[in-house]
């Protein structure tokens, strides 16, 4: 049902990636949470690190919106979802205001999603380097895109009062607000490796400490109540709140499937609903193992939830620790991290590696997905991993990143032969594979190749994906899980 949503909303964006959106978006987040306001965090595009600093900043759920994987249709309702009951909601872009999806105009773009939810946007600039030219970038983002409201500006990485009053002024003539300075601050950055910042739950205790750093500059930096004020000025957003129960019934608001190029094709099998599972003989509510811990980090909150709605028991473990699947185990899923850092002591837990083989072999259903992936190969950088796949990985030079389109090549746990989905890869690894195997995905866009591993239950690929573009993934696995019964 369409209702109308009146949560006051920001969007955090910025002229390129560096400028400080994570900054600004988290210390917002955790300086209104401070005052007691329920805050919902949100992330433009398909990171899954920032949202966990937005949790911590929050302590609610951080939640994607990515206009590319799960379409535009989508990114309303999955914020609605978020943001029901809560005092306001904060956006963070994604890379520059107006970069999206290569060759694909403004998709998935930060203005794009601000669009869609009819969001103000508040850029955030590093004027480390500028004085009065700082007007004339601002000028430019302003009027760009005459649909996107930008509705202030926060300077990032000030170095001095008479900089920032430089900078006022430029800023006053071009008839922007300034809703906030923040000066040069190295105290409070978030490591980084690789892939970018280091996850939360690599270093929580740090973690907490950094995110109270950023609440606090924030709150010295930034005008508060100009802010909120802005973001009450947000007009109502009508939309159909997305619903995991909904949404795994094959009814409510649609994702990628109903819009033509990446419809299902006429006769694909959509995969046994959660209600049809029944007749496959097990009674219950099969239990999902979920991976975890400091290894594996990049979830996104939708997926458990859709699990459960089609009648899953979702249970977590780390692989880190934990010498046995969770009792009852019937399926597994393995999303993404970094096990690379710590491929030493997966490759110790012996007795989990085995019984993660030994559910694999039974025929279960494994989903995995580019961490997982790598934990199901014969062996990591050298290092013995579970053995599941005739594959090899290891560390590369070069970083695989970018948005893919893909076709199902093979009937499997998580979608029907012909099933069409995006996704985005994001590695440095490469993996070796021998034989025994079908590969999981054809893709379609920007190249096609063919990916991953199809092998019995076990779905393994290097590509991420967001189910509530395709909910089916999670009725099909569930199903699988229930037909499979206790590992």
């Amino acid at each position: 049902m369409v209702s109308t949503l009146h949560v006051p909303r920001l969007v955090v964006a910025a002229p390129s990636s560096g400028s400080g959106k994570t900054t600004v978006a988290t210390g917002l987040m955790a300086a209104f949470a401070e005052r007691g306001l329920a805050v919902s965090p949100h992330k433009a595009g398909p990171d899954y690190i920032d949202p966990g600093y937005h949790a911590l900043a929050t302590g609610r759920p951080g939640r994607n919106l990515d206009a590319f994987m799960c379409g535009p249709e989508l990114v309303a309702p999955l914020f609605a979802h978020g943001a029901a009951g809560c005092d306001l909601a904060v956006v963070e872009g994604v890379m520059g205001l107006y970069d999206g999806a290569a060759g694909r105009g403004e998709l998935a773009s930060t203005a794009h999603v601000a669009k869609l939810l009819r969001a103000p946007v508040v850029l955030v600039v590093d004027a480390s380097s500028q004085s009065r030219s700082v007007a004339a970038l601002v000028h430019g983002f302003a009027s760009f895109d005459p649909q996107v409201r930008l509705g202030g500006v926060i300077l990032n990485k000030v170095g001095s009062d008479r900089h920032e009053a430089m900078l006022r002024e430029a800023l006053e003539e071009a008839g922007m607000p300034v809703l906030g300075v923040l000066r040069r601050a190295p105290q409070v950055a978030a490591p980084s490796r690789h892939l970018g910042l280091v996850p939360v739950a690599e270093r929580r205790a740090d973690a907490v400490s950094s995110v109270a750093a950023l609440a606090e500059q924030v709150r010295e930096g930034c005008d508060l109540d100009a802010l909120m004020a802005l973001a009450k000025s947000a007009p109502p957003l009508a939309c159909e709140a997305w619903s995991p129960a909904t949404a795994v019934a094959g009814v409510g608001p649609a994702g990628l499937s109903p819009n033509p190029p990446f419809h299902r094709s006429p006769g694909l099998r959509p995969g046994p609903r959660a209600s049809d599972a029944g007749e496959a003989g097990f009674g219950g509510r099969p239990v999902i193992a979920v991976a975890g811990g400091s290894a594996f980090t990049f979830s996104y909150a939708e997926h458990a939830e859709l699990l459960t709605a089609a009648g899953a028991e979702v249970v977590a473990f780390d692989p880190l620790h934990d010498e046995a699947l969770p009792a009852g185990t019937a399926g597994l899923v393995i999303g993404g991290g970094f096990p690379e850092v710590y491929a030493h002591d997966l490759a110790a837990n012996e007795p989990l590696r085995q019984a993660v083989a030994a559910l694999a072999a039974s025929g279960a259903p494994v989903a995995a997905e580019c961490a997982g992936l790598l934990y199901l190969a014969r062996s990591l950088d050298g290092k013995p991993m579970c053995g599941v796949l005739d594959a090899d990985a290891r560390m590369s030079e070069r970083l695989t990143l970018g948005y893919r389109e893909a076709v199902a090549l093979t009937d499997n746990p998580l979608a029907a032969a012909g099933t069409r989905l995006r996704g985005h890869e994001f590695h440095r690894t490469v993996t070796e594979p021998g034989a025994g195997a079908s590969p999981a995905w054809g893709f379609t866009h920007p190249e096609r190749r063919v990916e991953g591993f199809v092998q019995g239950g076990v779905h393994a690929s290097y590509l991420h994906t967001h189910w509530a573009a395709e909910p089916a993934v999670a009725r099909r696995l569930v199903a699988a899980a229930r037909a499979a019964g206790p590992g």
